[in-house]
């Protein structure tokens, strides 16, 4: 099992109500609701950003094809 560090925050009543409201409903823990919130939050945040591999490419390319890219801009 994953090791779990306890935290302190604070939260709008109405938000921690519906999600133990959700919790309760679907049969899980309330942490749990809390763990895959984060973990969907830092994921929709991550794909804010180009992926790295991609980026490799994107500046590969760019090394690759310099002398194309300034006759075209001509």
């Amino acid at each position: 099992m994953t090791m779990r560090e306890k935290f302190a925050s604070q939260a709008d009543p109405e938000l921690l109500a519906q999600m133990r409201e959700l919790a309760k409903t679907e049969g899980r823990q309330f942490q749990a609701l809390v763990e895959e919130a984060f973990r969907d939050f830092l994921a929709r945040k991550a794909g804010d950003r180009p992926r790295e591999n991609v980026m490799a490419h994107f500046r590969d390319s760019v090394r690759r094809n310099a002398e194309l890219y300034k006759r075209l801009a001509k």
